[in-house]
């Protein structure tokens, strides 16, 4: 009793995750279909309104729509293919061929997209039946249904928007992040073997997987935000994090490559420590320092989608202000590190121009121009797809100004 208690309790906690969501909305239209193709097909068992409405509801309204078009011209052309076929010539091994080659191409001339194949599916599923005209005009009817009911659910029923997932992944992401830079700090002092630098080049190398998962569940909130009612600024949430996203993957490359300049520096020092102690403790420092922005660069892209903004703001500019200070101070203590190690004056530069280039790339004020940047791209190229629309949007903003003056 207690661990089923428990189970129901864990999935009312996940009842907004995509899976469940999905899962749910799903099951809901498909049998409003079926019930509805009922009522108008002629067929005893219509499932292929089921079927259509299945495959088109998605978890974003965007998807929805895109996918739900494309899946109706994929059937509807293999029906009609049928039906020609079944006029000529019967079901044979050479006509099967046919007219799924025929299928495959007229795919690609109606645009079907990843639903290509679905025509060749719908003009065998027709061509086998014994009344094919009859038959083929019920699938497309019940195909219909299938989509219009799909469609109809998610824009009666606006689904939810997936920018919370896409949140936490740049946190889980910016952490990661974070736990290397502290890694990487803790040995500046220390002897460090070969195999202990491969491991955090590795560590870092692992990070193109985690950015890779970002990116997917950011495109799913980008979805989920076009064409939403539920959304008012869709346009600026989605910029904000992309463009945030963007800044983490060029500090997760840089990272690597301080990774990969460390390995070289263990391989030529052996059992020596990396630096000698206080160059250590200023490098220490800045890594420390770099990670909590990292981290603080995280909550501020985020914060436009929840809160505390301003605080995030703040927090990054005093630790991106340490670090650099911190920087100096190694940057200072570089000469005599590199009196004592001459022959490694290449990979000490190239660790210092590396931090640079963290810290400039978590800038507050570089950070601001890219946004803008993007916005204005952004405008441009919804003017230039959409000129008649513009015009429109501009005079109807002359004359509510003209108006209330």
């Amino acid at each position: 009793m207690t661990q089923a208690l428990a189970s129901l309790q864990h999935l009312v906690r996940r009842h907004r995750e995509p899976a469940v969501v999905q899962a749910v909305r799903s099951t809901a239209a498909a049998v409003v279909s079926y019930v509805v193709a009922l009522q108008l097909s002629s067929e005893p068992a219509p499932l292929t309104a089921p079927l259509t409405a299945l495959l088109v509801v998605q978890v974003t309204l965007y998807t929805t729509l895109t996918t739900g078009i494309r899946r109706v011209n994929s059937v509807v052309a293999g029906v009609l293919i049928a039906i020609g076929f079944s006029a000529l010539v019967g079901l044979t091994w050479w006509s099967l061929g046919l007219i799924i080659l025929a299928s495959l191409v007229v795919g690609r001339l109606v645009r079907a997209g990843e639903f290509v194949p679905e025509v060749a599916i719908s003009a065998m599923l027709v061509l086998g039946v014994t009344r094919v005209a009859d038959t083929a005009w019920d699938r497309v009817l019940e195909t219909l249904i299938g989509a219009a009911v799909g469609l109809a659910f998610n824009v009666l029923l606006a689904p939810p928007v997936w920018v919370e997932p896409a949140r936490d992944a740049i946190v889980d992401l910016a952490a990661g992040m974070r736990t290397l830079l502290l890694h990487i700090g803790s040995g500046a002092g220390q002897a460090t073997t070969v195999e202990t630098a491969a491991a955090r080049l590795h560590e870092a190398r692992r990070l193109d997987n985690d950015i890779a998962e970002v990116d997917g569940a950011l495109r799913q909130a980008e979805d989920s935000l076009r064409l939403n009612p539920r959304v008012r600024e869709g346009t600026l949430f989605r910029l904000v994090l992309r463009t945030g996203l963007d800044t983490l993957e060029i500090c997760a490359v840089v990272l690597r490559v301080s990774c990969r300049t460390l390995t070289d520096l263990a391989r030529t020092r052996g059992a020596e420590p990396l630096f000698s102690p206080k160059p250590a403790e200023a490098l220490q420092d800045v890594y420390a320092h770099m990670a909590v922005a990292v981290e603080s660069f995280a909550q501020l892209i985020t914060a436009q989608v929840s809160a505390n903004a301003e605080a995030a703001e703040a927090r990054l500019t005093e630790e991106l202000a340490t670090a650099r200070r911190s920087r100096e101070r190694f940057a200072a203590l570089l000469p005599e590190q590199i009196a004592l190690h001459p022959d490694e004056w290449q990979l000490y530069g190239a660790l210092l121009a590396e931090a640079d280039r963290v810290l400039d790339e978590l800038d507050v004020d570089k950070r601001s121009a890219r946004l803008l940047e993007e916005l204005d791209r952004h405008g441009r190229e919804r003017r230039e797809r959409y000129p008649r629309l513009h015009a429109l949007a501009a005079r109807a903003t002359r004359g509510r100004r003209e108006t209330g003056k």
